[in-house]
Formats: C-alpha cells, sequence, structure tokens
C-alpha cells in the first residue's frame, strides 16, 4: 500500500493537465502544497518599481529552452569574453539579452577556475596537477553560476550596484572548490572510473592521492573564506561541509518503512546537493543584508532549485545514455542505491522493495529493477516532483526586487530542469 506522501504526490499529478511547465502546479485543494516560510507576505511585480499584491507564481518561467545546449552556446564566451554574446531562446522578455543568465553572469565567471587555480597553486607538480585536474573550463559551473546572479539580484534588492563585492566573488569560488573536492571525494567512495567524459583522479592517480587532494582543495576553501572576514560566511560553509558527510552517510543506509525510506531520500538529496546551493546564496545575502528575511529567500531558492537539480539528475541516470552523462547510466542502480524513479516505481511493483533492502546486491536484480521503472510512472513522477520544487525556487525568488538578474534565475530554474545531462 503507498505512503501517505507518495499517495499525495500521485494525486497532484493526476490533477495536472496543463503542458506549460508551471501551470496549475502548485495549489493542491485551496492551499500550497508544500509548506512555506512566514517570510514577508508581499511579491515584487513585474513591473520595475511597482508593488503589486501577493501572488502565487508567474504561470510561465520565462525561459524554455535547453539547459545542456545553452552550456554548450554559452561556454566559450564563459571564458572567452571577447566573443559575440547570443541571447537565451524563446524568451518572453522584451528584452531577452539581459535576462540570459550566462551573459549577465559572463564577466564575474570569465576567470573563476584561473583564480581557482592560483588559489590552488603548490610547488609539488604532482600536486598541482591533481588539484588542477577537473578546474579546467569543462565542468557545468551551475553553482557558480547562481551564486553570481543571486549575489547581484540581491544587491539590487539592498538598493546597491548590481556589481559584486570582493566576498561574492569568494564566495562563488568556495563554493565550485567545495562541489569539486566532494565529488574527488564522491569518486573514491563510489569507486567510479569516469567523471565528466574522462578518467577520475582515482583512476588517474589512486585512491590515496584522491583522497588527499580532496582534503586539500577543502582545506584551501577554508582558507579562502576565513579571508573574507565574515564568521557568519564560515558558519555557514561549515554547515555545507558536515551536510556533505551526513549525507554520505545516509546515502550508505536505507529505510525499511516506505514512508520513511521518500522522506530519507529527500533529506539525504538535500544534504549531499542542496545544502551546497543554499547555504552559498545564504552567504552572499549576509554580505549585502541584515534582514534575515533576506537570507531565508537566498537559501529557499538555492534549496529547492538544488533538490529539484538533483532530482532531474537522478532521471537522467534512466533516461540518458553514457555519451550524454559522461558517466555509465544506470550508475546508481550499479551502486546500490534507490533514488526517486526506483522509489516510485516500488508502489506499482511491490517486487522492488526486497532488491531496495539488499541494495540489488543479486544477480538479476539491475535489470530487473530497470525493467520496473519503466513500466511504472517512476521517471514521470519524479519529473514532477522536480517541477514543483522547481516553482517554490521561482515563488521564493520573486519576492526580490525586480531585476534582470532576479528574472535570470528564474529562467536558470527551467533550464535546470530541462537538461539532458
Amino acid at each position: 500500500m503507498a505512503c501517505p506522501w507518495l499517495r499525495q504526490c500521485r494525486r497532484w499529478s493526476a490533477n495536472c493537465t496543463s503542458t506549460s511547465l508551471f501551470e496549475t502546479l502548485w495549489h493542491y485543494n485551496g492551499r500550497a502544497a508544500f509548506p512555506t516560510s512566514s517570510l514577508g507576505q508581499r511579491s515584487w511585480s513585474s513591473g520595475p518599481g511597482n508593488e503589486g499584491p501577493p501572488s502565487a507564481l508567474p504561470t510561465q518561467i520565462h525561459a524554455k529552452t535547453n539547459f545542456t545546449t545553452s552550456l554548450t552556446r554559452h561556454k566559450s564566451r564563459l571564458l572567452n569574453p571577447t566573443l559575440q554574446p547570443r541571447c537565451c531562446r524563446k524568451t518572453v522578455h522584451s528584452d531577452a539579452k539581459l535576462k540570459d543568465p550566462f551573459t549577465l553572469a559572463q564577466k564575474d565567471l570569465t576567470n573563476l577556475y584561473d583564480d581557482i587555480r592560483k588559489e590552488l597553486f603548490v610547488s609539488k607538480e604532482e600536486l598541482k596537477s591533481l588539484c588542477d585536474y577537473y578546474f579546467d573550463g569543462k565542468g557545468k559551473a551551475i553553482r557558480p553560476l547562481i551564486v553570481v546572479l543571486m549575489a547581484r539580484a540581491l544587491n539590487i534588492h539592498s538598493n546597491r550596484s548590481g556589481d559584486l563585492i570582493p566576498g561574492q566573488r569568494h564566495v562563488a569560488m568556495i563554493t565550485e572548490m567545495i562541489h569539486t573536492a566532494s565529488l574527488v571525494h564522491d569518486d573514491v567512495i563510489d569507486g567510479s572510473d569516469k567523471r565528466r567524459g574522462k578518467s577520475t583522479i582515482n583512476e588517474v592517480w589512486g585512491e590515496k592521492k584522491a583522497i588527499l587532494a580532496g582534503d586539500f582543495i577543502l582545506s584551501v576553501a577554508s582558507m579562502a573564506m576565513a579571508r573574507i572576514g565574515n564568521n557568519t560566511v564560515v558558519k555557514v560553509f561549515a554547515q555545507v561541509i558536515e551536510d556533505l558527510v551526513r549525507g554520505e552517510f545516509m546515502q550508505l543506509g536505507s529505510k525499511e518503512n516506505e514512508n520513511e525510506r521518500f522522506k530519507h531520500y529527500l533529506e539525504k538529496t538535500f544534504k549531499k546537493t542542496a545544502s551546497l546551493i543554499a547555504n552559498s546564496c545564504k552567504a552572499v545575502s549576509v554580505l549585502v543584508n541584515s534582514d534575515p528575511e533576506v537570507h531565508e529567500i537566498a537559501y529557499q531558492y538555492g534549496r529547492n532549485v538544488g533538490i529539484a537539480f538533483q532530482l532531474v539528475d537522478d532521471v537522467l541516470d534512466f533516461t540518458s545514455g553514457t555519451n550524454q552523462l559522461g558517466k555509465p547510466s544506470a550508475a546508481d542502480l550499479k551502486l546500490g542505491l534507490a533514488t526517486g524513479p526506483v522509489l516510485f516505481a516500488c508502489q506499482q511493483f511491490p517486487e522492488l522493495h526486497s532488491m531496495i533492502m539488499r541494495r540489488f546486491s543479486l544477480k538479476g536484480d539491475i535489470e530487473r529493477a530497470w525493467q520496473f521503472v519503466f513500466q511504472s510512472d517512476g521517471v514521470q513522477q519524479t519529473e514532477y516532483l522536480a517541477k514543483r520544487y522547481g516553482q517554490e525556487a521561482v515563488r521564493q525568488i520573486s519576492r526580490l526586487r525586480p531585476s534582470a538578474e532576479r528574472d535570470a534565475l528564474i529562467s536558470l530554474t527551467e533550464m535546470v530542469l530541462t537538461r539532458d545531462k
């Protein structure tokens, strides 16, 4: 029998008939389906300088573009400022170029990886090669992109210039460094041999040196935090590192009870993925605004878009091939992990319950679980859940004063939801 949480998800999905991504998704039986915070009750209208009545959410996101295509299209100009920028396609804004996330963040991200490599500079050649390996400019850089746009939106909201202050740019660098260090450690734990389409650090240099390289990147990030000179920022990032460790331990276990299992999955998803984005957004808000409600807006946007990002990632593990992902598909099942598509499929195929508890360890478990997921609506339910988190992210960021950066974060949310790798 389906647990209450999953039954509610099914009812939400059944009631959704619109093809628009964010139409009819949010309100269920006349109330917000997700718990909402007690932040200020007003939302800024779309008109510059005008306040409108509280609004549930814009019915449509402003850009409908493929995330991967956009990343490919804009990658070169993030790294090469001499190229001519293009605007984001299919946007309802009259000045589309100003709302394009990649164009807006270009100036602040152009030299990001060069500056990180400078931070990581060491005289020992092998350690330098280890640390530089993933900072080659070929990652999606979605986390620093979010941080830069959030910082600029918050600066405008706080009646400042939209330009970043030095501490905010350091936060963007620290965010990418912590993320990369966690990837290095994850690859060791999972025994992965591919990452971003090339061999992992542990595959090339061995597990011991990979662990030390991840530790070194974290130590350099910690020194960069201290140089910002704000105790709250240090505490925020300390929470991120604690969450990463706790999330990894949660991933090593499972829950017998179905309802607890899904809560466990979402909490693990927050700690391993969303906490870094949420707390990085909070960190840049702390540096320019003393209002706790503004800090909460930034945090909640990052939290919800981060969870949506990971839910989509879990879907792509079933729907995208190795060439798109840069790593083998069905990787989660092979690691014994039951993600959203499997947990939803378990409601239609109870045989999955015993497979989940033994972490798909028997011969044929992975193949059967794969088939059950595609015979069920597990993928569709997980996609739908990601959209709901995406909508909450948009609801939160819409509380800030109108700006090109705020609208770019709304557009970026849909890019997260529609990416294919």
